[in-house]
């Protein structure tokens, strides 16, 4: 057992959310095994457990034994490796520990170790459209924009569209809207030459209309759930438990918002009346929600919205809410999200 990568991907039981998740984020992980006294195996500690906590309001702060799952994942000594493959290809695990009848620690398998190169945890499938919003002007990424759209941007081996796209590929979506404005046979151009094989379709804003006037436009076209997403943004999630968070909670509209941690680098007083000290916290750090860029919509939202109107993305939202249909908001960590529309962060995420 290589005991250097068991403490690298193991946590004590009394961390917190919050560290656990930082440490995901750190190691580029969504799992760790969770260890307790004497090399005692206590659960594995998904990502998926930690959105579940905090959309349930649970406090980051507090400990990670709180939230794990019962009956966790785990192999036996004396199990053949095919079978431990077959159950980590079957629940979709990165690691499986090996555990004694003492409760022990004796083993892990790692994905990468068991699986041939370049053989990727299997996504679950679904079908459903996805909006993709190309029609900005990317001023944020000026000069370069001048000459070229931000859906073309190279990265990695890709345009930032083509990343997009292949994200939602991987789960089986083949169904593109593309929102198109700026230098539109531009990327209309490009796309269709590269033959990407999927079925796509293109929303010309003949003026800007903002992400719901332009949603506007698919009035008809789409009648199931749908994907709305920005053109310089990637989420690195599995997009089926944002789905099924979704559809389970009946939501109309669901947000997908990324956790922000701003550390204060000063102690924080809270007082009451006449002044009087309440509370005293050195250094705290407050998290956030923000938007990320990234929605789940009912196609019967579509009617809703205003024609040829300028109609941004929170005026659809508030308009969903005041007729008291449910959103909802699906947690990603920080480093899960990654905006790259303006230079900094665009030359950051290329390294």
């Amino acid at each position: 057992m290589d005991n250097k990568r068991l403490i690298e991907r193991s946590i004590d039981p009394a961390s917190s959310i919050l560290s656990a998740l930082k440490k995901m984020d750190n190691l580029g992980v969504k799992s760790l095994i969770v260890i307790g006294g004497n090399n005692k195996f206590l659960g594995i500690l998904s990502i998926g457990d930690i959105q579940r906590s905090i959309i349930q309001n649970i406090s980051l702060e507090g400990p990670i034994i709180s939230i794990l799952r019962k009956n966790p994942k785990f192999a036996r000594p004396n199990q053949q490796v095919d079978e431990i493959k077959d159950q980590m290809l079957r629940f979709r695990m990165e690691f499986m520990p090996v555990v004694s009848v003492n409760g022990e620690v004796t083993n892990i398998y790692f994905w990468e170790e068991l699986f041939i190169e370049d053989q990727q945890i299997p996504y679950t499938q679904f079908s459903n459209p996805v909006v993709i919003m190309a029609g900005g002007l990317g001023t944020r990424l000026r000069p370069l924009t001048n000459v070229f759209p931000k859906p073309l941007m190279p990265y990695g081996q890709r345009t930032i569209i083509e990343e997009i796209m292949g994200r939602f590929a991987r789960h089986g979506c083949s169904d593109f809207y593309v929102s198109v404005n700026f230098k539109s046979d531009l990327i209309k151009y490009y796309l269709e030459q590269q033959d990407l094989g999927y079925n796509l379709n293109y929303i010309r804003e003949n003026k800007p209309l903002g992400t719901g006037g332009s949603l506007s436009l698919l009035k008809g076209r789409i009648n199931t759930s749908f994907f709305v997403t920005n053109c310089d943004i990637i989420i690195d999630q599995d997009y089926n438990e944002i789905l099924r968070y979704h559809i389970e909670n009946k939501n109309e509209i669901t947000i997908i918002s990324a956790l922000k941690h701003y550390p204060i680098p000063y102690g924080v007083l809270e007082t009451g009346e006449n002044g009087d000290l309440l509370h005293f916290q050195e250094k705290p750090e407050i998290t956030f929600k923000i938007n990320s860029g990234m929605y789940i919509l009912e196609s019967k939202v579509l009617n809703e919205i205003p024609e040829n109107t300028f109609f941004p993305i929170t005026e659809v939202i508030n308009t969903i809410r005041n007729k008291g249909w449910k959103v909802g908001v699906f947690p990603v960590s920080e480093k899960s999200w990654k905006d790259i529309g303006s230079w900094d962060e665009y030359k950051r995420q290329l390294g």
